[in-house]
């Protein structure tokens, strides 16, 4: 899957969390939001702010079917919350390879 591909998926599936995503699929979109941020950022914090509140959802769907796709719950995005630890096991859990087959359809 290209950045331009992934992009496109995912805010055709802008609030589906189900399914699978595949690992390009989740850090290509994770890109485009980061660089979309710093560069409007640059801009205007507003319209970081606006950008960030607008690619939040997409985001956390996106989350949801990558953790699908290593047959874990989307709610493991939570962990997130915890500071540092909590960041690393997340960073751990989105980064494995598909677990094929697998309880989400993937």
């Amino acid at each position: 899957m290209t950045f331009i591909e992934s992009i496109q998926v995912c805010f055709k599936k802008y609030a589906d969390f189900n399914g699978c995503a595949s690992r390009p699929e989740f850090w290509w979109w994770a890109l485009f939001v980061f660089l979309g941020s710093m560069a409007l950022g640059i801009v205007s914090n507003t319209l970081s702010g606006l950008f960030a509140l607008g690619t939040l959802v997409p985001y956390i769907a996106v989350g949801a079917r990558r953790l699908h796709d290593t047959d874990k719950s989307g709610w493991l995005q939570l962990v997130g919350i915890i500071p540092i630890i909590g960041w690393i096991l997340a960073i751990y859990w989105l980064a494995q390879p598909t677990k094929s087959p697998n309880r989400f359809g993937g």
